[in-house]
């Protein structure tokens, strides 16, 4: 399996600004590739390919002194780059999707840089710092990194790549470096669980897990979103109050992008955790194959015939989708998955179809089952529960019978 290690860069000052010089300086190559492709098709019909951009970088270079700066693998790489964005374009023409055809880039918006080990960055160099790694990078030197974990041992390094999160003084830098990594197996426990997942709470098991769970199975929602309501809305009413172009709306959103980054980090921190402790306590995971996207979508409106509208739930709906995103189902799921293969674990998503409606009792499905968000009382043999413990109980149910399948 492939696997990727984030670990954080603390630049000095002139780095930083050299690290944003070497962003604007690949933002300005991809542009311009992006303008060559797109005139030479324009006015001659002609497809200019990867190969014959690369071959131009050396002239340009020669004539460029600020471009020749950096390195050369480098600005193949965002080459290829734009390469991969034409290939998902003539893709998903094919398929008959929206295509999206490459766009220009905003230099306030191109964020990473792709590098191959040896060649113009280099992992493992010691700075002057000591007990702290560095990372040489051409056109900066030895930036101090914080490698709180080590890489598998006789780990091939490839693609490493520089990115960075948020903008200003604020702007964090980090380096992600993609390995190959086999599986390590967990001891069996012989348990198998289904995951309901929830508003109010984050997820729901079948059964409660000892140090893990709540006595009826409940994950937690920390609901970092809501937790920074507050400072959130202050940081956007400070931004109402400036001048569009002046600096102090510049650093106005910074602080807002700063705040929404601290909630995605800790939302992403949470999700490891959790999934590492259901992975740990579970050789059986089964999930809702929810799809996210349906979820959150807006209410159809409700024309009345005199140019206005009835109501049709909207607000209600807002604050349900504002929580369905800030409980990050879809970051939760995906570090589910990468952990349970990484552990050896099987990890089944199953249709959510009556799973909340159904009795895991007798099996009965009706609707009115479910008397309120958290009781669910059967009509046909009076069972009675919380509902999302059944619905996980019809989830494993589910999973089991489709893993014998």
């Amino acid at each position: 399996m492939r696997k990727a290690y984030v670990f954080r860069l603390y630049p000095t000052d002139p780095q930083q600004v050299r690290l944003a010089a070497m962003l604007a300086a690949h933002c300005e190559l991809y542009n311009a590739a992006l303008e060559e492709r797109r005139e030479a098709y324009r006015k001659c019909g002609i497809t200019v390919k990867v190969a014959a951009q690369m071959a131009q970088l050396t002239g340009m270079r020669a004539a460029r002194p600020d471009q020749a700066v950096w390195s050369f693998t480098s600005q193949q790489q965002t080459l290829r780059r734009l390469d991969k964005a034409f290939a998902a374009f003539f893709r998903r023409l094919k398929a008959g999707e929206k295509p999206g055809y490459p766009r220009f880039r905003s230099v306030r918006r191109f964020d990473s840089v792709d590098f191959r080990h040896g060649d113009g960055i280099t992992f493992g160099t010691k700075g002057r710092s000591k007990g702290h790694a560095g990372l040489r990078v051409q056109g900066i030197g030895v930036v101090k990194i914080r490698q709180h974990r080590p890489l598998p041992e006789n780990a091939k390094l490839g693609q490493i790549t520089i990115k960075r999160e948020g903008a200003g003084p604020r702007a964090r830098w980090y380096v992600v470096i993609p390995v190959e990594a086999g599986a390590v197996p967990l001891p069996e426990t012989g348990r198998e669980i289904g995951i309901d997942l929830g508003v109010v709470h984050l997820a729901t098991l079948s059964e409660p897990i000892p140090a893990v769970t709540d006595e009826h199975g409940h994950l937690a929602n920390p609901r970092h979103l809501a937790a920074s309501a507050d400072r959130l809305a202050t940081a956007q009413q400070a931004y109402a109050r400036t001048r569009r172009g002046s600096n102090r709306r510049r650093k106005a959103a910074q602080r807002i992008g700063a705040l929404h980054a601290k909630v995605a980090r800790q939302r992403r921190d949470h999700a490891h955790k959790t999934a590492r402790a259901l992975v740990t306590n579970a050789d059986l995971l089964v999930m809702e194959d929810l799809r996210t996207v349906n979820m959150i979508r807006r209410p159809v409106p409700r024309p009345d015939g005199n140019g206005g509208h009835l109501p049709n739930g909207a607000a209600a709906k807002a604050g349900l989708n504002r929580s369905i995103l800030d409980a990050g189902w879809g970051v939760f799921t995906s570090v589910l998955e990468s952990k349970a293969e990484e552990a050896g674990r099987v990890l089944l998503l199953v249709n959510p179809t009556n799973t909340s409606r159904t009795c895991a009792q007798c099996g009965h499905c009706d609707a009115v089952n479910r008397t309120s968000q958290a009781v669910f009382a059967c009509v046909a043999c009076n069972h009675t529960t919380n509902a999302d413990v059944n619905a996980a109980i019809n989830i494993l149910r589910a999973g089991t019978v489709r893993r014998s399948a």
